[in-house]
């Protein structure tokens, strides 16, 4: 986030992230995990802000990982510490190779390897000797072969196996998991290699519970395979765009489906016929796929808790039909051509706790029709016409928590609206109106985590209106005109884990000289500023920071490296890189 002031975040990247996934930015080279696990283990707090001292068999097994390279092997110790000694080694990439064949025969249940470095079919035999104790695998983003995979076949307790990104596994594969009858997580996310041939082998699967098919583009006419699935709940073949009307017709059998995931796929209201008897269906999601208000006939004996209809080019046609839809929680109708006519029918749909209406054509007007939502949690107005005007609809909304409005037409008035929300936690104001004197109203809002400034024009007075906010954990003021006196008024802010104040040219090293009091910061960005060498200094003690960015600054990439080496070892992604 260091190049461009203006942005606009992905929505379906979001959404993978926001639903446990990978983001389909993965790459093998580089763990998408990492913010997932940004503290250390030891910097978990207690209520009077102290850190937690470690438990003498947390210090051992810390000990022992360090040590790995004296022991030869784990197997007559208990299962439960030797698995938490291959929990630490993969945690401080310490496992290699070699020190794999410590655990050979441990009787390990757990052996989650998803992206780390390395694992290929060598690593598969010490996996397999688990035998009937391993119930969980994850090699994900790994360079196992159909030949390596082989090896499971004999761990016939495996409940959850994660093959995602294996892209050197085939429908012969798939043939070694054909006995694992016990399994009820199957994940294969985005492999070409799999057709609708091979998943012959998941009618055998008959305890399965989960099956995550992502991006898996040769699958056409293979879902035939599930009807046998009775347990099914959740299915997800987002992405493939190989998936017509046609393969819905089996999916109608599969009655305990809770959860079906089909965005970017050519199913039409027709293959949405097909999900009519699926009454215990909760999540639905079609997003980018071409269909109509029509196919939410189908839909209306469903107990649809959430439903994503974004990016499909719905109309205001036909739209009176979502307030049959009484059960709904989550509303996805962002970036479709619908104005302020469709909201007339979602004031029914009173249980509404999420609202997405990213980039329709929504005005002030529209926004009178969710004053009654009294359950809303969060709401999404990014890229619409609505203004100052609209947020007095939406000023009683008090069990709000979110709030995005990015690139609309509020300006510093409206946001006088919202000193009430005061269950607000995320804010995202990235709108080029907005001023120091719009901030001044949100102090009142201290339950604030995460606001988001960029493109607003906010100067140093502007930054004094966050001293109130102590419990804010994201802030981003992005393209201001701040300065080192404007970073002084948030070096208070010791709840911060991400701070983003990048395209502030005039911050200079005194600005991270204020920052270094911020020891709880896991991402920072000060790029285009007068930031230099000499300033690194005072980043040493942020030992918690995993992501630096100091783009079109004086620093180099060299200069970080230094850092990272002496002071910052966990630091995983810095620009200049």
């Amino acid at each position: 986030m260091g190049g461009a002031c203006s942005r606009k975040r992905d929505p379906q990247t979001n959404e993978e992230i926001a639903h446990g996934g990978v983001s389909r930015k993965y790459s093998k080279s580089g763990s998408s995990k990492w913010l997932g696990t940004s503290f250390n283990r030891a910097s978990v707090d207690n209520k009077d802000g102290n850190t937690i001292c470690p438990s003498l068999m947390e210090l051992c097994i810390i000990k022992i990982s360090e040590e790995i390279n004296e022991y030869g092997t784990f197997s007559m110790l208990p299962r439960d510490i030797s698995q938490q000694i291959f929990n630490e080694l993969v945690y401080s990439q310490r496992l290699t190779e070699a020190y794999l064949e410590a655990f050979y025969d441990c009787a390990l249940q757990d052996m989650n390897l998803g992206e780390y470095p390395g694992v290929d079919d060598t690593w598969m035999d010490v996996i397999s000797s688990q035998g009937l104790s391993l119930l969980g695998a994850d090699i994900s983003g790994s360079d196992v072969t159909d030949s390596g995979l082989l090896h499971i076949k004999d761990c016939k307790n495996v409940e959850a196996l994660n093959l995602n990104f294996c892209d050197r596994i085939s429908d012969v594969g798939l043939g070694s998991i054909s006995g694992l009858s016990n399994l009820t997580t199957l994940s294969l996310k985005r492999n070409n290699s799999i057709t609708a041939n091979g998943m012959s082998v998941f009618s055998g699967l008959v305890n399965l519970l989960n099956l995550d098919l992502e991006r898996c583009t040769g699958i056409h006419g293979g879902l035939v395979h599930l009807k046998g699935l009775k347990k099914l709940e959740a299915l997800n073949v987002n992405c493939c765009n190989c998936i017509t009307d046609a393969d819905m017709k089996p999916i109608s059998d599969l009655t305990n489906l809770k959860e079906l995931q089909i965005s970017c796929s050519k199913v039409t209201d027709q293959g949405v016929t097909f999900l009519k008897g699926l009454h215990k269906l909760g999540l639905l999601n079609m997003e980018r796929c071409p269909i109509t208000a029509a196919c939410l006939d189908s839909l209306s004996d469903a107990a649809l808790l959430n439903l994503n209809v974004s990016r499909s080019n719905l109309t205001d046609d036909g739209c009176e039909k979502f307030s049959k839809l009484k059960s709904l929680k989550v509303l996805n109708l962002g970036f479709n051509v619908i104005t302020d006519a469709v909201l007339a029918h979602l004031k029914a749909l009173v249980n509404l706790e999420s609202l997405n209406l990213d980039s329709c054509i929504i005005r002030d007007d529209g926004l009178v029709h969710l004053a009654g939502l009294n359950r809303l949690k969060c709401l999404e107005l990014s890229d619409t016409g609505v203004g100052t005007n609209g947020l007095r609809h939406i000023s009683g909304l008090m069990n709000l928590e979110s709030l995005n409005l990015s690139f609309t037409l509020v300006t510093d008035g409206g946001l006088t609206y919202l000193a009430k929300l005061s269950s607000l936690r995320s804010l995202n104001l990235d709108v080029r109106q907005i001023t120091d004197a719009g901030l001044a109203a949100l102090t009142s809002l201290t339950n604030l985590a995460h606001l988001d400034l960029f493109c607003a024009k906010i100067t140093d007075n502007g930054t004094t209106y966050l001293r109130n906010l102590k419990n804010l954990r994201t802030l981003e003021i992005c393209g201001g005109g701040l300065t080192d006196a404007g970073v002084k008024n948030i070096k208070d802010l010791q709840s911060l884990t991400l701070l983003n104040l990048s395209q502030n040219s005039h911050l200079s090293d005194k600005s991270l000289e204020l920052i270094s009091e911020l020891t709880n910061l896991v991402s920072l960005n000060v790029s285009s500023s007068r930031i230099t060498n000499a300033g690194l200094q005072h980043l040493i003690n942020l030992k918690n920071l995993k992501s630096l960015s100091l783009e079109s600054t004086k620093v180099t990439a060299n200069d970080i490296k230094k850092l990272h080496e002496s002071h910052l070892p966990n630091l995983v992604s810095f620009r200049p890189e």
